[in-house]
Formats: C-alpha cells, sequence, structure tokens
C-alpha cells in the first residue's frame, strides 16, 4: 500500500510539472546564453564584404543614394517638391529633394527614384526630351544609364532612354537632348559630377546585383560555407545554450521566392534545426526581414531604404503567414524554443497600433501549432516608450520582450571614455533592463549585444571588462541575451574570434 501511494505521489507530482510547463511556467534560473547567427540566412554586406566581390558594377546597387553637380550651372539637380514635377539644377546644396536611390534593372540599366518616391523619366508630352519625376512606376521612359569618364569616376553622364544624355540648359531647364561628344570639361552641360551619399548591401542588393543567372549559385554556396555544423559544435562546447538564427521573409516561398531572391536558405535552416538538436541547443527563429521593410534597412531585405511594412494589411497579413509557415515547420523538432516576430520595428514609420496588430495576430499563428515556444516581440526603434507593449503581451502566455543594447549608434557614446562606457552599462543599461523586467509582465530579452565601442586604443583587457560588464547586466534578464554575432570581418562584432583569443570567457 506505501508502495502504491508513493508511486501515485509521483505520478501526480510528473503530471504537475507537466501542466505548469503547458501553462507557461518556466524555470525562473534558467537564462538563454546565445548568439546571433547574422549575415547568414539574410546578407549584410559589412559581416561579409567578399560576398559582393563577383558583382559587376557593384558601386551602383539598389538603393544607392547619389547627388548630381552640374559642371556649368555649379548646382544640383533637384526633383522640385521632392517629386511629382520637373527635375531641376538650380540647388546650391544638396538634401533630399537632390537626393536620388538607383533601382538597379542590370549591370548597366538603373532607374532613379526621388524624395517623394516617384521616378526620373523622359517627359513624353514634351518633344521626348523634358526630364520630370512623375510616374509612380518605372517603364522604359524611367531607364537610364550612367557612363563614367575612365579619368575620373565620378565625373558622369546620364544617359536617357531616348539615346540622348542629359543636359542642364540652364538652373531651370534640364532636358535629354545632348549628344554628350564635348569631352569632360567644365564647359559641357551634359557633365555631372556625382557624389554616394549611402548605399545598401543587403539581400536585395546581392541577390538583384548578381542577377537571376548568378546570384543562385552565389548565395546556395554562402548558404553552404558561412555557417556549419562544427560551428554548432563550437557554440556548444563554448558555455552558450541556444542560437538565434535571423531570417527573411521570401524563405516561407522557397525554392522559388518572388524575384530577386533566390531558393535554397529554407534548406539551410533545416540543416541548422538538425545540428541544434544534435548539439543540444536551442532555436530562436527571427523574423529580421519583414515585406516592405519594417525599418528600410539593408538587413531588413530594403530596396531602396524606403519603409512599406505595416502601412497596408496586405503587408502584416502577409508577415502573420510566415510566422505560420515557420512555426508550423519547426513545431515537433525539439530545439525550438522561441520565435521572434519581427527585428526592429522602426518608429514612427511603424506605428504602435500596426505593431500591435500585428503581434496579436503573429502570436495566435504561433499558437495554433505549439502551446510551449515562446514568443518574441521586439520593442519598436526610434521615438517609443520601453513599456509600450506591456499591456498587450502581459495577456499572453510565454512573452518576450526583446531588447537591443548597443554603445554604439548614438553621437554621446562618441566621446565617451573607457570608464564611462563601462559606468553607462552598470548604471544606465541596468536602469534600463529593470524598468522593462517586472515580475507581472513578459519575460525580457536582450537580443542583441557587442563588446564593441568608440574607445579609441583600446586593449584586450579593456575589452574583457566591457564584456563582462554587458554579461554581468544582461544576465539579469528574465529570458536571457544574444551576442551580435558569430561570424564577422570586423573581429570584435565575431564572439568566435572573441572566444578563440580570449576576450569574452564564457
Amino acid at each position: 500500500m506505501l508502495v502504491s501511494s508513493t508511486m501515485h505521489l509521483l505520478s501526480m507530482c510528473v503530471l504537475s510539472l507537466v501542466l505548469s510547463c503547458c501553462q507557461g511556467r518556466v524555470d525562473p534560473n534558467f537564462r538563454i546564453r546565445a548568439v546571433n547567427l547574422g549575415g547568414w540566412l539574410v546578407t549584410e554586406g559589412w559581416i561579409k564584404p567578399s560576398l559582393f566581390d563577383g558583382i559587376v558594377n557593384k558601386d551602383f546597387l539598389d538603393g544607392t543614394a547619389l547627388q548630381f553637380k552640374s559642371v556649368t550651372t555649379g548646382k544640383y539637380l533637384s526633383a522640385e517638391q521632392g517629386g511629382g514635377s520637373i527635375i531641376v539644377a538650380n540647388r546650391t546644396t544638396a538634401s533630399g529633394w537632390e537626393t536620388f536611390r538607383l533601382w538597379r534593372i542590370n549591370e548597366t540599366a538603373f532607374n532613379f527614384r526621388v524624395f517623394g518616391k516617384q521616378f526620373i523619366g523622359v517627359d513624353t508630352d514634351e518633344n521626348g526630351i523634358g526630364i520630370v519625376a512623375i510616374p509612380k512606376a518605372p517603364g522604359h521612359s524611367e531607364t537610364f544609364e550612367i557612363l563614367r569618364n575612365s579619368d575620373d569616376k565620378n565625373r558622369v553622364r546620364i544617359k536617357a532612354p531616348n539615346g540622348y544624355y542629359l543636359q542642364a540648359k540652364t538652373e531651370e531647364v534640364v532636358t535629354a537632348d545632348s549628344q554628350g561628344n564635348k569631352g569632360w570639361g567644365d564647359d559641357d552641360p551634359s557633365v555631372f559630377v556625382m557624389k554616394m551619399t549611402g548605399r545598401l548591401e543587403g539581400e536585395f542588393q546581392v541577390t538583384n546585383g548578381y542577377g537571376p543567372e548568378n546570384a543562385p549559385q552565389v548565395m546556395r554556396e554562402h548558404w553552404r560555407t558561412f555557417i556549419v555544423e562544427k560551428d554548432f559544435e563550437f557554440i556548444s562546447q563554448n558555455g552558450l545554450n541556444a542560437v538565434r538564427i535571423p531570417v527573411g521573409w521570401w524563405i516561407a516561398s522557397d525554392p522559388t521566392p518572388p524575384p530577386p531572391f533566390v531558393g535554397g536558405s529554407l534548406q539551410a535552416l533545416d540543416n541548422a534545426f538538425q545540428w541544434a538538436k544534435k548539439y543540444g541547443l536551442k532555436v530562436i527563429i527571427d523574423l529580421h526581414a519583414a515585406p516592405g521593410s519594417q525599418n528600410g534597412w539593408e538587413h531588413s531585405g530594403s530596396r531602396d531604404s524606403s519603409q512599406e511594412w505595416g502601412k497596408t494589411d496586405e503587408t502584416i497579413t502577409q508577415t502573420v503567414a510566415v510566422i505560420d509557415f515557420l512555426t508550423s515547420r519547426y513545431a515537433k523538432s525539439p530545439s525550438l524554443y522561441a520565435v521572434e516576430l519581427i527585428n526592429e520595428p522602426l518608429s514612427p514609420g511603424a506605428t504602435l497600433s500596426s505593431v500591435i496588430e500585428y503581434y496579436k495576430a503573429g502570436y495566435a499563428a504561433v499558437r495554433r501549432h505549439t502551446s510551449t515556444a515562446f514568443v518574441v516581440m521586439s520593442n519598436r526603434l526610434g521615438p517609443m516608450e520601453p513599456r509600450e507593449l506591456f499591456p498587450m503581451a502581459s495577456g499572453f502566455k510565454r512573452s518576450v520582450i526583446d531588447v537591443h543594447y548597443y554603445n554604439l549608434f548614438e553621437d554621446k557614446f562618441n566621446n565617451m571614455t573607457l570608464q564611462q562606457n563601462i559606468d553607462f552599462v552598470y548604471n544606465n543599461r541596468s536602469s534600463q533592463l529593470n524598468y522593462v523586467t517586472t515580475s507581472n509582465g513578459p519575460l525580457t530579452f536582450v537580443g542583441e549585444w557587442v563588446a564593441e565601442w568608440q574607445v579609441v586604443g583600446a586593449g584586450k583587457e579593456d575589452y574583457q571588462r566591457l564584456a563582462e560588464a554587458q554579461m554581468e547586466v544582461y544576465g539579469r534578464a528574465s529570458f536571457g541575451w544574444a551576442y551580435w554575432t558569430l561570424k564577422n570581418v570586423n573581429k570584435h562584432w565575431s564572439l568566435e574570434w572573441m572566444i578563440n583569443n580570449v576576450y569574452i570567457k564564457l
């Protein structure tokens, strides 16, 4: 009878433990210690610049921002009113209206998108030579070539689709009717001095840059070799227990995603789950790039820095479908630990109402397939209130708020000393993390941080102090943290390099 009662008690304890897990209770002492696999399934050129080396005319990728100064007027080309009118050459300084974003058609042909999102084209109503920025969608009349002077790559001519070159006849009259045969001197109105003021090196740029003939081979080789099984073994042997894997929305359409994206990243993610299972690692799937781009940055798949995600119901519906696809595919994997619904939506373009609408739908999509995976919701970047998601997230089981902390990217860090950086982590970051870590709210996750700063001449021990300070503070996050990133040509951004060279001790 005693044995029977003991067995019954043990059975009830096991059942109680199982029910606790299913109801969302977690071991309060467990923390994620993860590394991001950045630059793998979502391209970021700064992480692996060599990925772009084989692109012909790689100066002119999608989203490259160009300004053109007429050598005869000494003024910049400008889209009047930012677009919707004519092109003039009368601005003494260059800003948004004087900046043109490239859409790459092939290695020699381009569209120019203006501030108001119209495209420069030849006005067929003005004898076919007037230059305007009216069309919202590009066609043949909006397709140009850029010819560079072999002796000075910044002196250019712009060839219009009618076969002639643009010229600034006066400050107010820009036409496409020059033969362009007067040389490259300052007396030729068809010559412009070009200045590049920005560029993107993301998934759209690399795939469209290589084009449909070459991109599939280049990308599949990159996915096959950049992150491999030995990396998962390395991660598991060095004090880490999880990986955060950024993916792009196009993965849900694999093997035939919409151009210019190419298929193959889904197989790489499948491999990652197999390796994670083998080496006992947990996986956080992170939707890093959403349809239309949630922040306009290269790592969100943006073509030209436009931020369109959340502005239409279609982009939200499409993103929910991606989350549904990914969760259904991996829900039964013992390695699936969390699904992050979107990475770094940027305020004010990503409004709070659109983000909340999406998070509610995304959470429901995850829960259709799993009751145990955590659902991670990234705080917005830009102007926002750090607890703005709490009223919604607190009602969700196994919900997590993701915050990203870098001692970079803001002017206040530019002149900080070594000790001021350390103090900022212990004081400011600690306070910020405490503010979003509450007993009855969602868990907190420092989903990105790095042992890098603006301090010049810092030595190994200095970097060790920075890393230790951050691990101590971010270790208090109730869900855990993830270092950005595993591999990077910029050595302090590479956790692999930092571990191998004993800059970080886990």
